[in-house]
């Protein structure tokens, strides 16, 4: 399926959840507003999402949040959506805290890849960044997670005069581990536009100082827009995620949704199509009335593909039009 400017869109980021159990600055500030839970959407409303979109051409699903693991049955959910006709790819983005608990049955349920927010490797900076002490079992869940052989990325919003020093202490987990480090821009997203973050470019500078052997990869690692590079000696890559200083939107797609049920087309932008008032608001009985429910569903996949803009507005902040923090919309 492709949008109006013609890239193909097969992606979907799924926030299961507006919940978490940590409370990392840049994403859910302390005294946010959540959703009720009868706001939220069911799992067989997810699946009922996931179903139409792949009947459309979109085969690849990420589950987020929040933290996605907080919600109940997650695990079962990931069956649920890798057991569609037409899924390819089933993944997961979490904090980590509670994946070493959850993994075994994560794994059991098709789970394809997952990706790990970590933004420090000392537990007094993880403290201040999150709000609580949990350092250690993030470590030992990726641990666990490289021995299942999963793919797994490490996410890393590397921020000035708390954790900028870090990039090299985090870069030896691709070192010694099959896995990939990301160094994220820090989005401009609700308390976002209070943090200042590192350029993507910063960073790779220092590393081509200290490693002059890095080199571009371009082996397909994932279904984003991080560019990827090889340092020699190095068991995983290392990647690059520069929302604000490197524009990849003619290479968008995905569209995400929310918690609440919203299809956003594109990250910084308030525009969404509501999906769950078609969920709640057909008829819901009889053979006619999912017809119809499932064919609005599809419809809205399709407004919402057909309403991704050109490009987001990163690098001009006073066109961002979404007001909420990050853990509202998923991103």
């Amino acid at each position: 399926m492709r949008d109006g400017f013609g890239r193909e869109i097969g992606y979907m980021r799924i926030s299961i959840t507006d919940r978490c159990n940590l409370r990392c600055r840049y994403c859910m500030p302390e005294g946010i507003r959540l959703a009720p839970m009868e706001e939220i959407l069911t799992y067989e409303e997810i699946e009922m999402v996931c179903k139409a979109a792949s009947e459309l051409g979109i085969t690849r699903f990420k589950l987020t949040g929040g933290e996605p693991l907080v919600r109940a049955g997650c695990p079962k959910l990931v069956g649920m959506i890798k057991g569609l006709s037409g899924t390819e790819q089933v993944t997961l983005t979490t904090n980590g805290i509670l994946l070493g608990e959850y993994l075994d049955e994560l794994v059991a349920n098709g789970l394809d890849a997952v990706n790990v927010s970590l933004d420090t490797l000392d537990c007094r900076t993880f403290r201040q960044m999150t709000g609580y002490d949990g350092l250690e079992r993030v470590k030992e869940s990726i641990h666990k997670a490289v021995k299942t052989g999963l793919k797994i990325k490490i996410n890393t919003v590397l921020q000035k005069g708390i954790n900028a020093h870090e990039w090299e202490a985090l870069l030896q987990l691709a070192k010694e581990n099959p896995l990939d480090v990301r160094f994220i821009e820090m989005m401009p997203i609700g308390c976002g536009r209070k943090q200042e973050g590192i350029e993507g470019n910063k960073i790779l500078s220092l590393l081509k100082e200290k490693y002059p052997g890095i080199h571009r990869d371009d082996m397909l690692h994932g279904n984003g827009p991080a560019e990827y590079y090889r340092i020699p000696g190095f068991a995983g890559g290392i990647g690059f995620i520069s929302a604000v200083h490197g524009q990849f939107c003619a290479d968008c797609n995905r569209i995400r949704l929310t918690a609440r049920g919203e299809l956003k087309p594109c990250l910084c932008y308030e525009d969404s199509v509501d999906v769950r008032g078609i969920l709640r608001g057909q008829a819901r009985d009889g053979s006619e009335g999912a017809k119809k429910r499932k064919e609005a569903v599809r419809d809205a996949v399709r407004q919402a593909v057909e309403r991704k803009p050109r490009k987001h507005c990163f690098d001009e902040e006073e066109q961002i039009t979404e007001g909420r923090q990050m853990v509202q919309i998923g991103g």
